[in-house]
């Protein structure tokens, strides 16, 4: 089961990475997505938005040199978590920020299905509590 209602954005220069990218979350029953091409497109929808994005995906390319994007990341109440995948100087795990924000860093050049899977389960609370109930049962039965 899913959160339908979570907001995702999708931040990247190629169309086809960012629709194959929204595939993927389609696919696990999410559709609250907005693909974006331009870091000023990201900034603007972030800052200005009507509420703040569960998620947001992007690819590190976009703000070399122009962003701290890490920075942005976890110092903005309006980014609830966040994947940036193909950073070369992805150099640690995922980090969670008081219990509430997790920011992931990947040096995949894109996401793949299991990789949405594991991060939607920290995600989305829906996710979350099922997998919850199937340790839970696993644990009673074995």
């Amino acid at each position: 089961m899913t959160n339908k209602a979570l907001r995702i954005l999708i931040a990247d220069e190629q169309h086809f990475q960012r629709m194959k990218i929204e595939r993927l979350f389609n696919q696990l029953g999410y559709y609250r997505v907005a693909p974006v091409q331009q870091l000023e497109e990201l900034l603007t929808l972030v800052e200005y938005g009507c509420e703040p994005f569960d998620l947001v995906v992007i690819n590190a390319a976009m703000a070399a040199g122009s962003l701290d994007l890490r920075g942005f990341l976890l110092d903005n109440s309006e980014v609830r978590n966040a994947l940036v995948f193909n950073d070369t100087l992805a150099q640690f795990a995922p980090m969670s920020i008081s219990g509430q924000k997790t920011i992931q860093v990947s040096t995949a050049v894109l996401p793949d299905l299991k990789g949405i899977q594991r991060l939607m389960s920290t995600v989305d609370p829906l996710v979350r509590a099922n997998d919850d109930l199937t340790m839970r049962y696993q644990q009673k039965m074995g």
